[in-house]
C-alpha cells in the first residue's frame, strides 16, 4: 500500500440539500490522514449552502452561480492537489475504507481505480443489482481489448471512480464540447490513456431517489439524449487518442456494443425523429441484435442472449408493447 498518497474528493452540489450533509460526512469519515474534501455548490436554492457551511474549514467550500456539473467539477478540480481524484456525486455515499482499498493497487501508469457501487434507495436499504455486474475482476488488458472490440467496459458512474490526477491534467477543464456530465467523458478516454484496475467491492452507495439524472424512465427523450452521449464519449475517445499517439477508433464501433444498442432501440422506437446516430435504422440496430451472440463483449453468452432477445422483440413489437419492454428493461 502506498501510504504517502494523496486524495481529493470533489463533491459538486445542487440543490441536494436531503443527502448533501452525508456525502460530506462519508468523504470525512474515511480512515485516511491525507486527504482533502472540496464541496462545490452550483447555485442551489434550497436549504444546501447552509449545510455546506456548517463544515467550517474541515472542507472547502465553493460557491458559484449555476453552471452544470461538468463545470462545478472544473472548479473543484482546479482547486484540489491530490494525486488521486474522485468526483462524489452528493446524493452517494463513500463506504469506509474506500480510500484505504483504492491506495492499496494504486500504481504508477493508472488512469484510474474503479469499484463497485451498491443501488440503494433515498433512505440507504439496498435495490437491485449492483453496479457493474462483474463476473471476475478484469484486467486492464481485458479492459483494453472489450473497448477496441465494442466501445464498451463494465464501469460504474462517477462516484466509483478514482482518477489519476496525471490523467486528468491532461484533459481538464472540460470545456462545452464535451458531455455535460463529468464521468461519461472520462470514462471513455481512460482506456486509451492508461489502465484500469478494479475493485470488485461495493464501496460507494448509489442513491437511486426518482430526481437521478440516470433516471431512464422518466422522459421518453432519455434514451435519444443517450446515444447523443455515445457520440459525445466517441469523440472525446478520439480526442485521447490524438494526446497519446494511437490510432483513433472509426464510428463504425459504436454499432457494436450491446449496451448503446439498447439504447439505439430504445430511441429507435420511442423517439425517431431525434435519433441522433448518423446511418442508424431500425433495419441497421436488427442486423446488430443478430450480431451480439457473435461479437466481442463483456457481457457472458447468457447475457448476450437476453440482450440479443430483447433487442429483437423490442425492434419487432407494436408500440405499446415495445414501451413497455423499455419501461421494464431499464426500470430494473
Amino acid at each position: 500500500m502506498k501510504k504517502n498518497i494523496t486524495f481529493s474528493i470533489v463533491i459538486p452540489n445542487y440543490n441536494y440539500e436531503r443527502y448533501v450533509k452525508e456525502a460530506i460526512e462519508s468523504a470525512l469519515n474515511q480512515d485516511w490522514p491525507n486527504k482533502e474534501i472540496i464541496v462545490v455548490d452550483d447555485g442551489s436554492t434550497d436549504g444546501s449552502p447552509d449545510i455546506i457551511r456548517s463544515f467550517g474549514n474541515r472542507i472547502v467550500s465553493v460557491f458559484t452561480e449555476n453552471r452544470g456539473q461538468r463545470e462545478a467539477n472544473n472548479t473543484g478540480f482546479s482547486r484540489s492537489s491530490g494525486e488521486v481524484v474522485i468526483f462524489l456525486d452528493s446524493d452517494d455515499i463513500l463506504l469506509p475504507g474506500m480510500l484505504k482499498e483504492v491506495a492499496s493497487v494504486w500504481r504508477e501508469g493508472l488512469s484510474k481505480v474503479q469499484v463497485i457501487m451498491q443501488r440503494v434507495d433515498s433512505n440507504k436499504a439496498p435495490i437491485g443489482r449492483t453496479i457493474p455486474k462483474y463476473h471476475s475482476s478484469p484486467t486492464p488488458e481485458q479492459i483494453r481489448t472489450w473497448v477496441n472490440a465494442s466501445f464498451e467496459y463494465p464501469s460504474p458512474p462517477a462516484s466509483g471512480n478514482a482518477w489519476s490526477r496525471t490523467f486528468l491534467e491532461l484533459i481538464f477543464p472540460l470545456d462545452e464540447t464535451y458531455d455535460a456530465f463529468t464521468d461519461s467523458t472520462c470514462i471513455a478516454m481512460a482506456p486509451y490513456m492508461g489502465d484500469i484496475v478494479t475493485i470488485a467491492k461495493p464501496l460507494v452507495l448509489y442513491r437511486m431517489h426518482g430526481a437521478n439524472d440516470s433516471q431512464m424512465t422518466a422522459r421518453e427523450t432519455n434514451y435519444s439524449r443517450e446515444v447523443a452521449r455515445g457520440l459525445k464519449r466517441f469523440q472525446a475517445a478520439q480526442r485521447a487518442c490524438a494526446l497519446k499517439n494511437l490510432s483513433p477508433p472509426d464510428i463504425r464501433i459504436l454499432f457494436h456494443g450491446s449496451n448503446f444498442l439498447q439504447f439505439r432501440i430504445a430511441s429507435l422506437r420511442l423517439t425517431p425523429e431525434l435519433h441522433p446516430l448518423p446511418g442508424d435504422g431500425r433495419m441497421r440496430a436488427f442486423l446488430d441484435s443478430l450480431m451480439v451472440l457473435f461479437r466481442s463483449g463483456f457481457q457472458n453468452i447468457s447475457d448476450r442472449f437476453l440482450i440479443m432477445a430483447w433487442s429483437i422483440v423490442t425492434l419487432l413489437a407494436p408500440d405499446r408493447l415495445a414501451r413497455v419492454l423499455i419501461k421494464k428493461r431499464y426500470s430494473s
